[in-house]
């Protein structure tokens, strides 16, 4: 289980090329384009729910 998301970073967590990982170990580009797919390609929604110390749920949503 992971350690949460902090509230400072939270607001950017679905920007393109933002990630909390060293140069080199992550291009910032997953939850940038999982948020695109979802929300621009299937008219749904892609939501997060999370708790400093606990951890992170993130609810998909598409319509049928």
């Amino acid at each position: 289980m992971g350690k949460g998301i902090p509230k400072n970073v939270l607001d950017k967590i679905f920007q393109p090329f933002f990630t909390t990982k060293p140069t080199g170990q992550g291009t910032g580009l997953g939850l940038s384009l999982a948020f695109d797919i979802v929300t621009k390609g299937h008219g749904g929604e892609l939501k997060v729910e999370t708790k400093e110390g606990e951890g992170t749920t993130f609810i998909i949503q598409i319509p049928n």
